[in-house]
């Protein structure tokens, strides 16, 4: 017969997220970003080659996609989803020089990770304002 003891500590621990993400470095939520960037865009990429496809099938399925992209909410859409893939290559890159051996100590890995969020940030915002 097992203690009381025994038995709270084979209890299943309750590992609250918001916690989690509150406690968590930079550099874990550019990895986290990482390959949530990167299940979205992999989801998407269907819809986004049928677009593509679409538009160029025909002068009119092109004209009605190009009236679509005039809509608010289908620009914020595209935008999102270019800020996903603009973080999904930067986060990339750096993940293939730590892979390297490049940028492994402490102080490079937060500073790299931060300019992935920053320079992710910025370039979907410039590359956007194209868009717009």
């Amino acid at each position: 017969m097992q203690t009381e003891k025994e038995m709270r500590t084979k209890r299943p621990v309750f590992l609250d997220l918001r916690i989690l993400t509150k406690s968590l470095p930079i550099p874990g939520i550019v990895s986290i970003l990482h390959r949530v960037t990167g299940v979205v865009l992999f989801l998407l990429l269907p819809v986004l080659l049928a677009l593509l496809g679409g538009s160029l099938s025909s002068g009119e399925t092109f004209e009605t996609y190009k009236a679509w992209a005039d809509n608010f909410l289908f620009k914020l859409i595209l935008w999102g989803v270019l800020w996903a893939f603009m973080h999904h290559l930067l986060a990339g890159v750096r993940f293939l020089l730590l892979d390297a051996h490049i940028g492994t100590d402490l102080h490079t890995a937060r500073k790299s990770a931060r300019i992935v969020l920053i320079a992710g940030g910025v370039s979907a915002f410039i590359l956007g304002i194209f868009l717009w």
